[in-house]
């Protein structure tokens, strides 16, 4: 039975300190440190909006009041508004801002991941729901992994993505002369998890109601054991935010005005 991605509930992972970029996350959380004027957390669901999703499930914990307040006034932030200065009357134009539905949840401020998603599990009401990390865009063809995930007919699907280089890379020929020189450039030879879930309900029915543990342990650990999780490959762009370096290339990125996840 095929399902309509506006009827999927995109669960995020926002909870967690971003102890590595402690700069910025000392006073917000994570996925509120902004691209563009923007949360990195807004560029990931405009990011699934463009491929027509619209429920989403956020797992909040460190700071989730941050999270609450700007998604509360998303029109104030996000649309420009006419005033009327004797009246105080207001009108905002709300075309451009989305049409989302949003469960911003309490998931406690030292739940792991896994643990945060048993506590949605009464939001997540389709029959497939998506899943990802508050802190990586990328440029994944979410409706050909759709696609993918119902042909494959197993419980999940991980997006597995090329790491990033941190560093240029050299060939050096046998006479020590350098044959190759690359700027950084993300490493072809290997594929890591690039977030971007699709799980079948039933997945929840794997995740144990006691306990703090990761998503990552066991549960995923189990599911590959089991012959349950493929991968859909994406060679394109993804780079996620842990670092102040990261968040610094990400802007420069999309100040370049060609930034690869944007495509709204």
């Amino acid at each position: 039975m095929t399902t309509d991605t506006k009827d999927i509930p995109v669960v995020i992972l926002a909870g967690g300190r971003g102890t590595r970029l402690m700069e910025e996350t000392q006073v917000i959380p994570k996925p509120m440190v902004t691209i563009g004027g923007k949360p990195i957390l807004w560029h990931i669901m405009m990011t699934y909006g463009h491929y027509g999703y619209r429920k989403f499930v956020v797992c909040l914990g460190y700071k989730g009041h941050v999270i609450k307040e700007y998604f509360m006034n998303l029109l104030k932030h996000t649309s420009s508004v006419t005033i009327n200065s004797r009246s105080g009357e207001f009108i905002y134009e709300a075309d451009k801002t989305p049409d989302w539905d949003l469960s911003l949840v309490e998931t406690g401020e030292n739940s792991l991941t896994g643990t945060r998603v048993k506590m949605v599990e009464r939001y997540l009401d389709a029959p497939h729901f998506c899943l990802t990390y508050g802190d990586g865009v990328c440029n994944v063809d979410l409706a050909a992994q759709w696609e993918f995930h119902q042909s494959h007919g197993r419980i999940g699907t991980v997006t597995a993505v090329h790491p990033p280089s941190r560093f240029g890379m050299i060939e050096i020929s046998d006479d020590a002369g350098v044959s190759s020189f690359q700027e950084k450039e993300p490493l072809h030879h290997d594929y890591i998890n690039g977030g971007f879930f699709l799980f079948k309900r039933e997945f929840l029915e794997r995740l144990p109601v006691d306990g703090n543990y990761s998503l990552e342990s066991d549960p995923l650990t189990r599911l590959a054991r089991d012959g349950e999780l493929a991968a859909f490959k994406h060679n394109g762009f993804w780079q996620c935010m842990d670092t102040l370096r990261d968040r610094e290339n990400l802007e420069k990125v999309y100040d370049s005005g060609k930034a690869p996840w944007v495509r709204w």
